[in-house]
C-alpha cells in the first residue's frame, strides 16, 4: 500500500500538461511499433511530409511532433526525458495553458523551418526536373537519381522519380519542442547549474543552451553524410521559442521570469 501511495504521489507531482504530453507520446510510440509489426506505417500519415509532396496535409505540422521513430526507442525516451526535466519547470512557472501554447508553437515553428530547409535543398532538383524537357541536362539530376548518361527520360519517368524523392522526405519527433523548452529554461533560469554525463563540472544553463544551438547549427550546415537528424528544425524550435518569450515579456506576461 505504501509503495502505491509513493508512486501515486510522484505522478501527482508532475504538472498536468507535462504528464499528458509524456503519456501521449509514449502511447503513440507503442501504437506505431504495434502497427509496424502488422506492416502498417502510420508515420506516413501522421509524420511531416514536404509541402510539395501529395502526401502532405497541414495537420501534419501538429501530428508529427507526437510521433517518433518506431525503430529507435531512445528517440522518444530522450525527448520525453527533456520534457520531464525542463518542461515541468516551465509549466510550474507559466501555468498549464501557457506552457501548452509554448510547446505547440515551438513544435509547429520547428516544422515550418524544416519545410523551408527542404525547399532550399530541393529547389535545384525541382528546377532541373522542370527544365529537363527543354534542356535534356541531367547533371543536376545525377545528384539525386541514378541517371545514365545518353539516356532520354520521359516526362512520366521523371514525374515518378520526383514523386519518389518528395514522398521520401518525412520527419517525426518532439525534438523541436524539446529544444524550445531547453531554450526557455535557459532564458528563465540562465545561471542554474546543469550537469552532463561524463562532465564532472556544472555548466550554467545559458552556456549549455548556447552550446546546443551552435552544435545544431554546425551539424545542419555541415550536412554530414548519413545524418538524418533535422538539425534546422531543432534550431527552429529554439528560434520560435525565443521570439515567443520576448513577445510575452513585451506584453508583461510570464510571472516576471525573463532576462533583463
Amino acid at each position: 500500500m505504501s509503495n502505491y501511495r509513493s508512486s501515486s504521489g510522484f505522478m501527482s507531482s508532475v504538472p498536468v500538461v507535462t504528464k499528458n504530453l509524456i503519456i501521449i507520446n509514449a502511447l503513440l510510440w507503442v501504437i506505431t511499433v504495434s502497427f509496424q509489426k502488422r506492416g502498417i506505417n502510420i508515420e506516413s500519415f501522421l509524420g511531416l511530409h514536404y509541402v510539395g509532396s501529395d502526401q502532405f496535409i497541414p495537420s501534419q505540422l501538429i501530428t508529427y511532433m507526437f510521433m517518433h521513430d518506431p525503430n529507435n526507442f531512445t528517440h522518444v525516451l530522450f525527448n520525453m526525458f527533456g520534457v520531464f526535466m525542463f518542461g515541468r519547470v516551465l509549466e510550474q512557472v507559466w501555468g498549464p495553458k501557457r506552457f501548452l501554447i509554448f510547446y505547440m508553437v515551438t513544435g509547429i515553428g520547428a516544422g515550418l523551418i524544416q519545410e523551408l530547409t527542404w525547399y532550399i535543398d530541393m529547389r535545384p532538383f525541382l528546377e532541373a526536373i522542370n527544365n529537363y524537357s527543354a534542356t535534356s541536362d541531367v547533371s543536376v539530376l545525377s545528384h539525386y537519381l541514378n541517371i545514365q548518361q545518353g539516356v532520354a527520360y520521359t516526362a512520366g519517368t521523371l514525374f515518378q522519380a520526383k514523386k519518389m524523392v518528395l514522398d521520401s522526405m518525412i520527419t517525426v519527433g518532439a525534438s523541436g519542442s524539446v529544444f524550445g523548452i531547453l531554450l526557455g529554461f535557459g532564458m528563465l533560469f540562465p545561471n542554474v547549474p546543469l550537469y552532463l554525463m561524463f562532465i564532472p563540472v556544472p555548466i550554467k544553463a545559458k552556456y549549455m543552451v548556447g552550446a546546443y544551438g551552435l552544435i545544431e547549427l554546425f551539424a545542419g550546415v555541415a550536412n554530414f553524410s548519413g545524418d538524418n537528424i533535422a538539425h534546422f528544425a531543432h534550431l527552429g524550435g529554439m528560434l520560435f521559442g525565443y521570439f515567443l518569450i520576448r513577445y510575452w515579456k513585451k506584453k508583461g506576461i510570464g510571472n516576471g521570469f525573463f532576462l533583463g
